[in-house]
């Protein structure tokens, strides 16, 4: 990834983390998987804020693509459980499994994913299915 686009993916995050409405943000993370769609995070990015503004169809693919991109990335693998979830597709137990099993061999994942999932009941006190997700992962 150039320069300009890491530094439009960090000015993207900045704004999340600063609080900006999820759904304001979803055209800033289109533009960044556009610009650059080989990049997992940026469509692990815009599968949260999909989900996030209940986009949840949406966010099945973006999460896919994610996922497919890197298969190791835990939080893209949160998000595409999520939105599995949220469609009611099939598939949910095989992500699980592998987020428990790299939590069993990378226990500083834990914090990381924890505050990802605050994050996320804070934004959307509401969601069933990311109360599911924690309820699994034992948080």
């Amino acid at each position: 990834m150039e320069s300009t686009e890491e530094s439009f993916f960090d000015k993207a995050m900045a704004r999340y983390e600063s609080g900006v409405e999820a759904c304001e943000l979803i055209k800033d993370f289109e533009s960044i998987t556009a610009t650059a769609p080989n990049q997992s995070a940026g469509w692990t990015c815009l599968a949260w804020l999909q989900l996030l503004c209940n986009k949840n169809e949406e966010a099945l693919r973006s999460a896919r693509k994610a996922v497919k991109l890197n298969r190791q990335d835990p939080q893209a693998r949160i998000n595409l459980s999520l939105a599995l979830l949220e469609t009611n597709s099939k598939g949910v137990r095989e992500h699980i499994e592998f987020l428990q099993k790299a939590l069993f061999v990378v226990p500083d994942l834990k914090k990381e994913l924890q505050n990802s999932i605050e994050d996320g009941l804070k934004r959307k006190p509401d969601w069933q299915a990311l109360k599911k997700i924690k309820n699994w992962l034992e948080f």
